[in-house]
C-alpha cells in the first residue's frame, strides 16, 4: 500500500509498505479521507516532540471496514467508520473509570515521540483495535467524518468547563479546534461567545459560524473583551494557543468565579497570573483529547448543529500531502482543513 511517511524533519516520502497485519481484537480500515491536523503541522519540524521521523503520520480519519480480526463479533466487511484517535488499553484505572483519554498504556495514532512509534493513517489502510471503533451513517461524507476527532475534542472541552446556559465565554485562539469550540458553547447554550485571533479571515469564520463578537488579539484586546461584557468578564474562557500571552489574556478577562479551559499546548511551560487565580476564585480545567464524545460528535456533525464543511478547504490526493503540509506550515494561504484522500 502507499503511504506517506515523515522521513525527515519538514520532509515527505510517499512509500510503498506492507499492509498491516491484524489482531483478533483489530480491523483492517481502508482509509477514504485523513485530515491534516494542526499539531501535524507543528510536529513536522521537529518543535514538538512527537513526530519523531520516521513516521506516517494522521489521527483524523474515516473509511470502510476491510477486514476484521478473529475474536471481534460486532463490526463486518463495508461499514463506515471513524474512530479514536486514542489507543487505549481498557483495562487500567483510568479506562475501567470511563476516562480512556487518561489510559496508563495511551497511545496515539500518527505519533512517535520515542516512548512509541504507533503509524497513522496517512496510508491506504491502517490496524486498530475493534474498541476504537464508530459507525458513520450513510449521510455523512467521509471528508465530514474525518472531522468527528477535532470535534470531539471540542465537545470534551467544552464538557470539562461545565458550561450553564446563559452563560458568556471568550475563545481565545481561532484555529480549527476553536472555531470548534465557538459552535459546541453555542451548541451548549453561551448566550455570548467572543472569538479572540490575530488573523482576520479566521476571525471572519468564527463570526460565520456563530460568534456573536469577534476580536483582534494583540495590544488592547483585554480591553475589548471587557467592554463587551460591558466590564464584567466572561464565565467561561477557553485557552487554545497554549502561550504565556494567551493564557494571561484568558484570566484577566475571566469574572470572579470564572473557568479556564485550557486545550491549547503549544509550549511545554507559560507563565501563570497565580494571584488572580486565586484571589478571584477562578477554576482551572486541563482538557486532553476525547472522552467517549465520539458518539456525540457524529451526532452534531449529521445533524448540522456543528459545521465543518465551511473548513474545509481542500480535498487531494495523500500523493500531493507533502506539499500541502509545506502550505499549511508556511501559514500564508487562508487555509484551514486539508483532507488527503488515499
Amino acid at each position: 500500500m502507499k503511504a506517506l511517511n515523515l522521513t525527515a524533519t519538514s520532509t515527505f516520502e510517499l512509500i510503498e509498505v506492507e499492509v498491516p497485519m491484524i489482531g483478533s481484537d483489530e480491523v483492517l480500515v481502508e482509509v477514504k479521507a485523513t485530515g491534516i491536523c494542526g499539531s501535524d503541522v507543528h510536529g513536522i519540524d521537529g518543535s514538538s516532540g512527537r513526530r519523531i521521523p520516521p513516521v506516517i503520520m494522521g489521527h483524523e480519519s474515516a473509511g470502510v471496514i476491510a477486514k476484521v480480526g478473529e475474536a471481534v463479533a460486532d463490526w463486518n466487511v463495508g461499514q463506515r467508520v471513524t474512530f479514536d484517535s486514542t489507543i487505549y488499553c481498557n483495562q487500567c484505572p483510568f479506562c475501567v473509570s470511563g476516562r480512556v483519554n487518561l489510559c496508563d498504556q495511551r497511545r496515539v495514532l500518527g505519533v512517535s515521540c520515542g516512548e512509541y512509534n504507533q503509524p497513522g493513517a496517512f496510508a491506504q489502510f491502517i490496524s486498530v483495535p475493534a474498541r476504537i471503533l464508530y459507525e458513520i451513517p450513510e449521510t455523512m461524507s467521509f471528508a465530514e467524518a474525518a472531522f468527528c476527532e477535532p470535534v470531539a475534542v471540542a465537545l470534551h472541552a467544552v464538557k470539562r468547563v461545565g458550561v450553564q446556559p446563559g452563560n458568556s465565554a471568550v475563545v481565545i485562539g481561532a484555529g480549527i479546534i476553536g472555531l470548534l469550540i465557538v459552535q459546541a458553547l453555542k451548541d451548549a447554550g453561551c448566550q455570548h461567545v467572543i472569538a479572540v485571533d490575530l488573523d482576520p479571515f479566521k476571525l471572519e469564520m468564527a463570526k460565520q459560524l456563530g460568534a456573536d463578537t469577534v476580536i483582534m488579539g494583540g495590544e488592547g484586546a483585554e480591553e475589548r473583551v471587557l467592554h463587551s461584557t460591558q466590564g464584567n468578564g466572561v464565565h467561561v474562557a477557553m485557552e487554545v494557543v497554549g502561550i504565556s500571552a494567551t493564557v494571561d489574556l484568558a484570566v484577566n478577562v475571566l469574572a470572579k468565579g470564572g473557568s479556564l479551559g485550557c486545550v491549547g499546548n503549544i509550549s511545554p511551560a507559560v507563565e501563570f497570573p497565580w494571584q488572580k487565580m486565586v484571589t478571584r476564585e477562578l477554576t482551572v480545567y486541563g482538557s486532553c483529547a476525547i472522552q467517549n464524545e465520539y458518539p456525540l460528535a457524529i451526532e452534531k456533525i449529521d445533524s448540522g448543529a456543528i459545521q465543518v464543511q465551511p473548513m474545509i478547504s481542500m480535498i487531494v490526493p495523500l500523493s500531493d500531502g507533502a506539499d500541502w503540509f509545506a502550505r499549511l506550515h508556511r501559514n500564508d494561504e487562508n487555509l484551514l482543513k486539508v483532507i488527503l484522500e488515499p
